[in-house]
């Protein structure tokens, strides 16, 4: 009975014990956080019902244009318009009259060698055969020509033994006029810009690449321009990249309109519409910068006779001027006997008259195509072109 006794109070002390253990390990754990609170839910607003089910709109306070409350200040909204481009300004050329005269000293710099160096032939005390044959050695070096190399020393033979004594004085006079006589004083050397039955004077300008034909277009308009003409500029020259471009730069300085076309366009049509465009406007001259023509191209040199034919359909050429660089000597006739079969030159334009050019070639291209050098071209600045005049050609050769 002890034994039983015994039994059942180790049996309570232990699970005593044990129960002890449970409730000390569950006060040491932390407890859950409390369940969050339910968030408000917004219903959301019913879906708009049609028919029976639709719901009569309620009535919400709204506020005119007039309760609104502007931003102080608050003004008209201004749109700035982009600032215009502005206009290029408008040169005035200086006058044409005497500025061969002007420049006679940027001339006679590259050109008196001719001049002095016959001078200095003929100042020998005896001229013989041999001082003959270096003064015509002078002439043909000077791109004279063979024709009027013999025709010059022919003449100053006779007149030297006629004169028997020969003073520095003498001779100078001597060789200026047969110099004048050579170059020909008698020769219309005017730009004919005006047409006799009314409308602008049509002027066409051609020439091989490279000879400043563009530059020499514009150049003219200043000219004529300065001569208190109206222009209006033919930019015919498709074929060269941005040759219209810089037509129509030359034409802006001066106040002159350019017709231009497409690039690699029909240079006829841009012809056509000059001078069509310059009788609407009444204009005193119409240039047409005619593209560069290799005269070695039958090809191209018949398209500019073509040129020539559909500007006459609108008006009478008045002057076909040839662009020649004075530097090419020789090789220039080649290029004007090609030009004056393709179209009637009726005046020269040379140009770089102030590098290494030779007076002679004025002489040369006279009697090659027997129309006159109306325009020389001495310098790059814009008024380096002048109108050609003999005397004061032949003063600038051979110096003061």
């Amino acid at each position: 009975m002890d034994i039983v006794i015994l039994a059942v109070v180790i049996a309570v002390v232990v699970l005593g014990a044990l129960g002890g253990l449970i409730v000390g390990s569950r006060r040491k754990k932390p407890l859950p956080p409390p369940p969050p609170a339910a968030p408000d839910i917004t219903a959301p607003p019913a879906e708009p019902h049609v028919g029976e089910e639709a719901e009569t709109p309620r009535e919400e306070p709204r506020r005119t244009i007039e309760e609104v409350d502007l931003p102080a200040g608050a003004g008209p909204v201004v749109i700035e318009e982009p600032p215009a481009a502005e206009a290029p300004e408008i040169e005035i050329p200086e006058p044409t009259a005497g500025r061969l005269i002007r420049l006679r000293a940027r001339l006679s710099r590259s050109q008196n060698a001719l001049g002095k160096g016959l001078l200095t032939l003929l100042s020998r005390e005896h001229l013989d055969e041999d001082t003959w044959e270096e003064i015509e050695d002078t002439l043909l070096t000077a791109d004279v020509g063979v024709q009027p190399t013999q025709e010059l020393v022919d003449r100053l033979r006779e007149r030297v033994k006629v004169l028997g004594t020969r003073t520095p004085e003498e001779l100078r006079g001597l060789l200026r006029e047969e110099l004048i006589t050579l170059v020909g004083p008698q020769m219309d050397r005017t730009v004919h810009t005006e047409n006799p039955n009314g409308g602008p004077g049509v002027v066409m300008v051609v020439g091989v690449n490279g000879t400043g034909k563009t530059t020499t277009t514009g150049k003219l308009a200043r000219v004529l321009v300065a001569d208190g003409n109206t222009v209006v500029l033919g930019a015919a020259d498709t074929f060269r990249a941005a040759a219209a471009d810089q037509l129509q730069t030359w034409g802006e300085r001066v106040g002159a309109h350019t017709v231009r076309g497409p690039e690699a366009g029909d240079p006829a049509s841009v012809a056509f519409d000059a001078v069509k465009e310059g009788k609407e406007m009444g204009a005193d001259a119409v240039l047409i910068d005619t593209a560069g023509r290799l005269h070695t191209k039958t090809g191209l040199m018949d398209e500019l006779g073509k040129v020539k034919r559909v500007v006459e359909k609108q008006a009478p050429l008045d002057e076909v001027l040839l662009v020649l660089d004075a530097t090419t000597g020789q090789n220039g006739l080649v290029q004007a006997r090609v030009f004056a079969e393709v179209v009637d030159i009726t005046g020269i334009v040379l140009t770089k008259l102030d590098g290494t050019a030779k007076g002679g070639i004025v002489i040369a291209v006279q009697r090659e195509l027997g129309v006159p050098v109306k325009l020389i071209g001495l310098g790059e600045g814009a008024d380096d072109l002048a109108p050609f005049e003999p005397e004061a050609f032949v003063d600038a050769l051979l110096g003061e």
